[in-house]
C-alpha cells in the first residue's frame, strides 16, 4: 500500500510523531470526512482497509501484496460490515482496530531499532496521554484535571447561573453536567435537581456521557441521540437539535 515513502522514525519522538500523523489521518476519515470514508468502503468491492498516514491524510485501500508486509497492516474487509450494522456501531468497530492498528505500527518501529525498556515506556506513556480514535468516535473523551479545571473557569460571568450558549460558541462542545434549571423566582426547582433527561431519549444525565445543548430551545441531548461527536461540536458556533432545525425549515 504504502511503501513508506515517508522518512522512517528511528526515535521515540519520530515514532510518536508518525504515530500523531496516522492518528489525525484517521480521526479525520470517522469524523469531518466520514461521509466521503462511507462511500468508498462499498462492500461490493473487495477487501479494503483504512491506512492512516504520517502526514495526517487517511486513504481506504487493497492490502500490500507483499507478504510478510513491511508494516503490520490494518484490519482487512471493514467495507464488508459497513451495510451489516448501524453506522455509529461500524464506526466504532473501525476504530477500535484503527486503535489497535496505530499501537502495532508504533511498537514494531520500536521493536526494528532496537527500543530498550525505558524507551518503549516513555513511548507508550507518550501514546497513553493522547485520547484513542475509539473515544474520540464515540463521544467518550474526558478532559485531563488542569483542562477541566480551565475550562470550568471560563464560564460566563455576567451572571451566577452558567451561560450555556456563550460556552458553547466559545468552546464547540460542553463536557459538564447540564446546569441546574431555574425557575422565573430564581429558585431551583427541586425536582430538577436529580439531574437533566435527554430530549431525545428521556434518559437522565451521566457523568461519562458527552451532552450538547440546543442554543435555541436550551434542551440538553446525549450527543449520540443527535449523532454529534466532540470532534464535530468543535465546528459548530450555535449548535440546533433537529426539532428546532425542522421548525425553522418549514418557517
Amino acid at each position: 500500500m504504502e511503501g513508506i515513502p515517508h522518512p522512517i522514525p528511528r526515535t521515540v519522538e519520530e515514532v510518536f510523531q508518525d504515530f500523531k500523523g496516522r492518528r489525525a489521518g484517521l480521526i479525520k476519515a470517522l469524523t469531518t470526512d466520514v461521509e466521503k470514508f462511507y462511500q468508498q468502503c462499498d462492500p461490493e468491492k473487495e477487501n479494503l482497509c483504512l491506512y492512516g498516514l504520517p502526514n495526517e491524510t487517511w486513504e481506504v485501500n487493497l492490502p500490500v501484496e507483499e507478504v510478510p508486509p513491511e508494516l503490520p497492516e490494518p484490519a482487512l474487509g471493514i467495507n464488508f460490515a459497513r451495510d451489516g450494522m448501524q453506522e455509529k456501531d461500524w464506526l466504532s468497530l473501525v476504530a477500535v482496530h484503527s486503535d489497535s492498528w496505530l499501537l502495532a505500527v508504533a511498537f514494531y518501529f520500536g521493536a526494528r531499532f532496537g527500543f530498550g525498556k525505558n524507551e518503549r515506556k516513555r513511548l507508550f506513556q507518550m501514546i497513553n496521554d493522547l485520547p484513542t480514535i475509539f473515544e474520540v468516535v464515540t463521544g467518550n473523551v474526558k478532559l485531563p484535571k488542569d483542562q477541566s479545571a480551565t475550562h470550568n473557569s471560563s464560564k460566563s460571568k455576567s451572571s451566577g447561573k452558567p451561560s450555556r450558549q456563550s460556552e458553547l460558541q466559545a468552546k464547540g462542545v460542553k463536557m459538564s453536567p447540564p446546569p441546574k434549571e431555574e425557575d422565573e423566582s430564581g429558585e431551583e426547582e427541586e425536582d430538577d435537581e436529580q439531574g437533566a433527561t435527554c430530549g431525545a431519549c428521556g434518559d437522565n444525565y451521566g457523568t461519562d456521557e458527552f451532552w450538547i445543548c440546543c442554543d435555541v430551545c436550551e434542551r440538553w441531548f446525549h450527543g449520540k441521540c443527535v449523532k454529534i461527536t466532540p470532534a464535530k461540536a468543535e465546528h459548530i458556533k450555535q449548535y440546533k437539535c433537529p426539532s428546532c432545525s425542522n421548525k425553522r425549515a418549514r418557517v
